[in-house]
């Protein structure tokens, strides 16, 4: 049984490396969010309007709990998830936590492509996003140096590079 939770910032790349590795290891992939959205038929942003960023979490915490004991599974968080609750200990607790690391200028890159995509970003000028990540990536920084490992995703931009990143992160999680 395999159990494994990619934690990270948004833009990290948890869903795309998440979905290439874990067709690569025979696991099923869970997105924590799209889980969420379909067993409530509402998305995040609907969530957070009605119940406010404390009533969203708690669902939340319902929500990885419920697929923390799926088996042979990879869970690509939030890239909040790990920072509330006892998120981290209970992630910990029943799999293997991996944090994607990237650094900074990789993450602005990457956001500033999807600032359409994600209603958090939109509206945001090139340096109120660049601080937004600097300072969000500070106050989750503690909570995601929890993970059991810690694996460099700065390069995911096309099919060689994933292919690549699938390798090294089957590499690191073998043993498991």
């Amino acid at each position: 049984m395999r159990r494994v939770f990619f934690i990270g910032y948004m833009g990290a790349g948890k869903t795309t490396l998440g979905k290439a590795c874990a067709r690569f290891m025979n696991l099923q992939f869970v997105d924590l969010d799209w889980y969420i959205e379909g067993r409530l038929h509402k998305t995040i942003q609907e969530i957070f309007a009605e119940k406010g960023e404390q009533g969203f979490r708690e669902v939340e915490k319902m929500m990885l709990h419920e697929v923390g004991e799926f088996e042979n599974v990879l869970i690509a968080t939030g890239g909040g998830t790990p920072c509330y609750s006892d998120n981290m200990d209970y992630m910990n607790a029943v799999g293997n936590t991996v944090f994607l690391d990237v650094d900074v200028g990789i993450l602005f890159k990457r956001l500033v492509i999807a600032k359409s995509k994600r209603p958090l970003l939109a509206g945001k000028t090139d340096d109120e996003l660049k601080k937004l990540i600097v300072s969000a990536l500070q106050q989750r920084m503690p909570s995601y140096r929890k993970a059991k490992y810690v694996f460099k995703a700065n390069e995911l931009d096309n099919r060689e590079q994933i292919d690549e990143a699938v390798k090294r992160m089957n590499a690191l999680l073998t043993d498991l």
